[in-house]
């Protein structure tokens, strides 16, 4: 995690309902600065609890704007500002087929599920097998046992359930693995963190019917994406 400096493991000390408030005013902060406009994301983060997907020793800094270790290979929990950074120009919205590669502790994967609700479907891929247990244990706590969890390599994303109406990759890669383009939908939506020589910006892909579109939004810090697309 180069960039950041990252809490110390503690304790945890604090209450469920100093969290509560802590999510609560992350949520207007993220609406105050114009990250958040999507009432459906707006809900969706107040609505589930990012404390319950972080490791305990670093439960108390749930809310703070700085990424958290997680089990596995340089595994992390990216910033609280990044699920409405990627999910706000993806326009994720109910309905939505979802693929997120790179489940991390699988608090995005929740965020998603709860946007894209009843008649949507979220697929998460993960390649590292130790992060993908902390994640799947992780979300069937929290009753999400409806997300489809896929312990493979993300860049090949997840050929049985596409296509997808919008793709997430939460690692940077050198360019967009080409199995995730041809996995999404006509119309769809992917975001990916990419490399530009030593720095990583976030890209927004648009699928048409004339082929893609992409627009850079903005510079990022991300892990690198591993497996065949590395």
């Amino acid at each position: 995690m180069s960039g950041w400096i990252v809490p110390p493991p503690t304790e945890p000390a604090k209450t469920e309902e100093q969290l509560q408030c802590e999510r609560a005013a992350k949520v207007e902060e993220l609406v105050g600065s114009g990250l958040l406009k999507s009432e459906r994301i707006r809900q969706a983060l107040l609505k589930v609890p990012r404390e319950h997907f972080i490791p305990r020793l670093y439960r108390d800094y749930a809310y703070m704007e700085v990424p958290l270790p997680l089990p596995g290979k340089q595994a992390t929990i990216s910033c609280p500002h990044s699920y409405p950074l990627f999910y706000e120009p993806l326009g994720l919205d109910a309905g939505h087929r979802f693929l997120e590669i790179g489940l991390g502790s699988g608090y995005g994967a929740a965020v998603a599920r709860e946007v894209v609700g009843d008649e949507g479907l979220v697929v998460a891929v993960e390649i590292d097998p130790v992060t993908f247990q902390f994640a799947k244990s992780n979300l069937e706590a929290a009753g999400h046992d409806d997300v489809v969890l896929v312990n493979a390599d993300g860049g090949l994303g997840y050929p049985p359930l596409q296509p997808y109406d919008r793709i997430s990759i939460t690692a940077a890669c050198r360019t967009v693995p080409p199995p995730l383009i041809e996995q999404l939908a006509t119309n769809g939506r992917l975001i990916t963190p990419v490399f530009v020589g030593d720095a990583q910006y976030l890209v927004l892909v648009e699928k048409t019917i004339h082929g893609l579109r992409t627009r850079e939004i903005c510079e990022v810090l991300y892990v690198s994406l591993r497996g065949a697309y590395d």
